[in-house]
């Protein structure tokens, strides 16, 4: 019997542009897992700029404190201000059924 060519021949391409769109799929899959790990590196590093900006301040207030800079009235409250901030992150953490508890409490 004859084989049909044609028939042969559109299977093959089709195998061919099946091949090239896995590559290309591969590929973009490829690119967006490096993407992700530059991502992470980056976010990392900016974790890494944030502590090294805070651990800065404690010797920023000493030297305000010694230049004259800055009184004990400023440092009380600014320890104040962190102190409210604090606690108002906490508060913001709670869950409902915690935040009732609380609430009840102060009722009785």
């Amino acid at each position: 019997m004859g084989k049909n060519i044609g028939a042969t021949l559109q299977i093959d391409q089709a195998n061919a542009d099946k091949n090239i769109a896995q590559a290309k799929a591969e590929e973009r899959r490829a690119m967006a897992v490096a993407l992700e790990q530059e991502n992470v590196a980056k976010a990392q590093d900016a974790r890494a700029q944030v502590i090294m900006a805070e651990a800065e301040v404690p010797k920023a207030l000493a030297q305000a404190l010694r230049d004259g800079n800055m009184g004990f009235m400023d440092y009380y409250k600014l320890q104040q201000v962190k102190a409210d901030a604090s606690m108002r992150e906490n508060i913001g953490k709670l869950d409902l059924g915690a935040a009732k508890d609380i609430l009840k409490k102060d009722k009785q």
